[in-house]
């Protein structure tokens, strides 16, 4: 009965009470945690019995230390975010949806969902103790809300020195009509951009970085880091600019008394301006905290000026000294006459709507200053977008008003002479005017009730802007260097107090500002900071606009007011006015991003972001595949798609290699790697990962496919049936020659030869490639991304099996077995003679190696495919009756030039205990990647296959590496008599082909019986299988042997012929003899193979599917 209780509450939901009312926060990783309100717990009843550990809960809160919860660890609210540990203890492995489980993985607070191997299989794999975390959170981290930490910091960037010293020039020149329409498109290029970055920063969780964060995380690290460098510099740039804007304020103000330093001049704005900088630095470096305090003193400041602006603007002119300034107070008159433009030269040219323009648009550059220090907001999300956009109304009215009161208060012209004024000449401007809507810098001052105000006013404007932009740069900058897109920059990442400071940020802003404040001119600099942060606009507009675009299912800004085409345009303004601003420095701002876009380019940094690039490239590659299965195939769009049954591409480079320079910059590659014991997600995410890095390190684009718990010939029917999607998927299979034919287990032959047939049974092209080395490497060379185990071995020659690994999958442990079918063995290579040695003989194997790969828990040792066994015999060489000499031939040195480049990928092969391989080694590793002699490509076009036999060759030719070979083509005649027909036909046709070749020689005698010698050769191949010692049936019957007498002479006649003609050769490619179901037995094949491909040089045996690949039409 108390089991029956027990199976019926195992899953009651009850509520566990903890203390504190305050709600669990929103998962924010920089702001304060609240208790939470209550604790879900899926457990038994008090009194039932736990299943996994047998212990019995007294009641539900006993049971609250196993859960997911927040715990309170002291009165001072500090709060330790334990490890999750999911209900596993409490009969059930299921963990509740908790935040934490979906943090990034690399969070330290970073939740522990159980795995779907945990839930599934029956064994409970324990989390490692260390991987237990915890992070305490202190109060004391300075955070800042929305209005401290962006409305204030916007209000006061936007609200700078254009307010009071050039507002009443642009309303001059362009009148009260246009100068407001100048105000609203500035406006609308700022409030656009808002919008679109309030939907950037409420899609997910923002960290420190601000602009270049959103940038980087939307489009990715190419555009993010190259805009991230340009406007920390453009911040740290403008702290000088500000700073010597306050300078000559305050030399203006000292001049009015007739006071100096030195000069009143440019000596005078480096001495004030290299104090000013250093008190602003020392602001800063003290903290956010006090550099905020000194923002709000400022803002008020700011408002008292504005406020006394206006209430100067209602008092009217005061005496007549002011009136003939030109301010009269308000006049419907003087309204009527300024609201049309009046383009007058000024400054050196002659100015338009455009330029006026160019000149106002800076006063808007300031609504990235609450965004820039995100790290440091409460509430990035809710606090960026309500900061900004409020920032951009207030200001935008601001402007507006300010423009309107000037025009309707203040006259275009005026002499300044108070007789002007009473005999009516106060416009007359003839001999030059000082004051006015034009002429003088100094209206808002003349207009305010207390005028020294508005030197306060200009005095806070410039230092707020000063101060944001050496936080802002810094902040920036540390988020650029934490994220080492870059090189050398890791220092400047790094973080210091509590708040986690970038001091080393700080004092390189400070070198920056205080060098450009030394040379004092910024007039040619300032246009190009303005394009700086314009272009940062621009991309965030695009940012918001591609993601909208490409609709990723990660693309949820909580955000709703804005529109991705919106953004388009706004995207679109900020770069049309970039270019109207001043062009030459809108091309420099490209060619600075451009530049700094290649160095990301070309580095490649392994950052994965989620960006909306990255969604559009699936998007636009799933259109392509979709578009391209409904486009026929047509010959002269061939490209052979290879499957290369590789196993692992670490351990067999050359045929790799020698597959990739088939389908470089041409068609698709995969790497099927078949594994014979079924493997976990871990160890088949790790294979994976291990293998791509492996291809992207030797630049070797290609893709990897995995199956596992399967054989050999059902694993590559697999991997031939499902590999690819659509029209991208494998049409010709390249397998490496199974050398150990003769003496593998048979099982291991019948599966070689059965993925032949599997191959021709599904209508795919098939190539067989040997070497004369081999071209597995798995002993001798370090595997990628593991560390090796040395594995000594008896001495060679004291026994005959070279051993191999075997791992236990039950334990994981390895054994050592002795056994013919090996990993790679590689020898010296050996002298060439006549005599004719052991086929079956095996060379001395120096070392041999385990990697850790083969030892993993829950895994075993990876099945060899037998296409490229590990076994390496003798180069031994018939004896060459018909050339009538004796050949000493280096097959593994033939023809090849030495690669000693720098960065070359011989470089990135070592031994297992990390040293540089022996020379004749490296060169049989690297047999297909160096460039090769002018040489002799050898093709023996046979049978007609559809033409691959000879496309393939000819596509080797146009690589570099084989650029200096020439074609040789071979091919067969019935009869002496069309010897010189069969010749001229075969050039004809490559001619129609438009394949150049250097020969065309024609083999006729092909049926001829062959020597004596050449059938003992045979002989010596299948002597094994067709007799048994054992008395069990031989495996090539003597029916079988005379119902194919004619084809093995065939061969034989081959072989001579091969000897003959292209021993010397830098490869040879043949067409595959078609091994015809239920006539032809798996020995006997592959005698025939043996006979064909025994100590010769590279050789590749091509069949086609019987489909033409090459035409001559056009």
């Amino acid at each position: 009965m108390a089991d029956v209780l027990s199976k019926r509450n195992r899953f009651k939901v009850d509520r566990v009470a903890t203390k504190g009312g305050n709600s669990e926060d929103d998962g924010d990783d920089s702001s304060e945690k609240g208790n939470s309100s209550e604790a879900i717990e899926m457990g038994e009843r008090p009194g039932s019995a736990a299943s996994n550990d047998g212990e019995r809960a007294s009641s539900p809160t006993a049971l609250l230390s196993n859960t997911n919860t927040y715990m309170t660890m002291n009165d001072n609210s500090q709060r330790t975010y334990a490890a999750t540990k999911s209900l596993r203890h409490q009969l059930t492995r299921e963990a509740l949806p908790r935040l934490d489980n979906y943090r990034n993985i690399l969070s330290i607070q970073a939740g522990h969902r159980p795995t779907l191997d945990e839930l599934h299989n029956a064994t409970i794999h324990e989390k490692p103790q260390g991987e237990k975390t915890t992070e305490v959170v202190s109060d004391n981290l300075v955070k800042f809300g929305w209005i401290k930490g962006v409305l204030v910091r916007c209000l006061l960037n936007i609200w700078g020195v254009m307010l009071f010293l050039r507002l009443s020039w642009v309303v001059g020149q362009a009148g009260i009509g246009e100068g407001v329409i100048i105000i609203t498109l500035a406006c609308v290029v700022t409030t656009i951009t808002g919008l679109s970055m309030s939907a950037i920063s409420t899609n997910g969780n923002i960290k420190g970085g601000g602009t270049y964060y959103m940038i980087s995380r939307s489009l990715g690290p190419d555009f993010g880091a190259s805009i991230g460098v340009i406007f920390a510099v453009a911040n740290a740039v403008a702290v000088a600019m500000y700073t010597i804007g306050f300078c000559e304020s305050l030399n203006d103000l000292l001049k009015t008394f007739d006071l100096k330093i030195i000069d009143n001049g440019v000596n005078d704005v480096r001495i004030i301006g290299t104090i000013t900088i250093i008190l602003l630095t020392g602001i800063v470096v003290i903290g956010l905290e006090w550099e905020t305090k000194a923002q709000i003193v400022l803002l008020g400041i700011l408002i008292v000026a504005q406020v006394a602006f206006v209430i100067g603007s209602i008092m009217g002119p005061m005496d007549d000294s002011e009136k003939a300034k030109g301010f009269v107070g308000y006049s419907g008159e003087l309204f009527v006459e300024n609201f049309g433009p009046d383009y007058q030269y000024s400054e050196g040219k002659e100015h338009s709507f455009f330029t006026v323009f160019s000149v106002f648009f800076p006063a808007a550059t300031g609504i990235l200053a609450g965004a820039n220090i995100s790290g440091d907001l409460k509430d990035p999300q809710n606090a960026i977008p309500k900061g900004t956009m409020l920032a951009i109304v207030i200001t935008s009215l601001t402007y507006v008003g300010f423009a309107i009161i000037c025009g309707a208060t203040m006259m275009r012209q005026a002499t300044g002479n108070i007789e002007d004024l009473y005999n009516g000449t106060l416009t007359n401007c003839t001999e030059g005017c000082d004051w006015g809507l034009q002429n003088s810098f100094q209206v808002i001052e003349l207009v305010s009730a207390f005028g020294p105000l508005i030197y306060a006013g200009c005095f806070a404007a410039t230092l707020s802007s000063a101060l944001a932009s050496l936080v802002s740069a810094p902040k920036v900058f540390q988020a650029l260097c934490k994220d080492k897109l870059y090189p050398y920059l890791g220092p400047f990442g790094r973080g210091y107090g509590k708040n986690n400071e970038p001091v080393n940020g700080y004092i390189l802003t400070f070198i920056i500002a205080l060098g450009c404040i030394i040379i004092a001119e910024l007039n040619a600099i300032a246009p190009l900071i303005s394009n700086f942060f314009l272009a940062a606009y621009g991309l965030v507009n695009f940012s918001t606009f591609h993601a909208e675009l490409v609709k990723p299912v990660g693309w949820r800004p909580t955000f709703k007011y804005y529109n991705g085409w919106l953004s388009l345009v706004g995207a679109i303004l900020c770069l049309a006015v970039m270019f109207l601003m001043n062009w030459p420095t809108a091309l420099v701002t490209f060619g600075c991003l451009f530049a700094l876009y290649l160095v990301i380019i070309y580095r490649k940094p392994d950052v994965n972001w989620g960006s909306s690039t990255q969604a559009q490239t699936y998007k636009a590659a799933l259109n392509s595949i979709q578009e391209l299965v409904h486009i026929e195939e047509h010959v002269k769009n061939y490209r052979p798609q290879i499957l290369v049954l590789s196993g692992l591409p670490s351990a067999r480079p050359p045929l790799i290699d020698f597959s990739y320079s088939i389908c470089k910059h041409l068609s698709m590659m995969v790497c099927g790697h078949i594994v014979k014991n079924p493997l976990n997600q871990r160890l088949r995410t790790s294979y994976t990962q291990r293998m791509y890095h492996w291809l992207r390190d030797h630049k070797i684009k290609a893709f990897y496919s995995l199956a596992d718990n399967t054989g050999f010939k059902e694993g590559a029917q697999a991997l031939m049936q499902l590999s690819g999607l659509g029209k991208m998927k494998p049409n010709l299979v390249l397998m490496g020659y199974k050398r150990d034919w003769n003496v593998c287990p048979e099982d291991d032959l019948n599966a070689y030869f059965g993925v032949i047939h599997a191959a021709f049974d599904i209508y795919l092209s098939l190539a067989i490639l040997r070497a004369p080395e081999g071209l597995d490497f798995s002993g001798l060379i370090a595997e990628s991304y593991i560390t090796p185990i040395p594995v000594p071995i008896a001495v060679p020659g004291e026994q005959d099996a070279i051993p191999t690994v075997s791992a236990d999958v039950a334990d994981g442990s390895a054994s050592l077995k002795p056994s013919a079918s090996t990993a790679s063995g590689w020898s010296e290579k050996k002298t060439l003679n006549q005599s004719q040695e052991s086929l079956h003989s095996h060379e001395r194997s120096r070392f041999f190696c385990l990697s850790p790969s083969s030892i993993w828990r829950g895994s075993s040792a990876e099945q060899t495919p037998p296409g490229t066994p590990a076994m390496k015999r003798a180069n031994d060489l018939q004896a060459d009756s018909l050339a009538g000499s004796t050949a000493v031939v280096n097959h593994t040195g033939l023809g090849l030039k030495k690669n000693k480049k720098k960065g070359s990928r011989e470089n990135l092969f070592t031994d297992p205990s990390g040293n540089p391989l022996p020379k004749e080694l490296l060169n049989s590793v690297t047999l297909f990647q160096r460039k090769q002699k002018k040489g002799i490509i050898d093709v023996w076009w046979l049978y007609d296959d559809g033409g691959l036999t000879l496309l393939l060759p000819y596509i080797l030719t146009t690589r570099p590496n084989w650029s200096s070979c020439k074609l040789r083509v071979f091919c067969l005649a019935n009869r002496k008599e069309e010897l010189d027909s069969e010749q001229r036909r075969m050039a004809a046709m490559l001619s129609k082909f438009r394949i150049d070749f250097s020969d065309v020689i024609v083999i006729t005698d092909i049926v001829k019986k062959a020597s004596e010698s050449t059938r003992n050769y045979f002989d010596g191949f299948i002597k094994n299988f067709v007799k048994n010692e054992d008395g069990q049936d031989a495996r090539i019957t003597e029916s079988e042997m005379i119902a194919l007498r004619d084809k093995t002479n065939r061969h034989m006649r081959l072989r001579e012929q091969l000897l003959l003609h292209s021993k010397t050769s830098n490869l040879i490619v043949m067409t595959l003899p078609m091994p015809r179901k239920g006539t032809v037995s798996a020995p006997l094949y592959m005698a025939w193979l043996e006979l064909l491909t025994a100590n010769m040089p590279p050789f590749l045996l091509v069949r086609g599917n019987q489909t033409s690949v090459l035409t001559f039409y056009s």
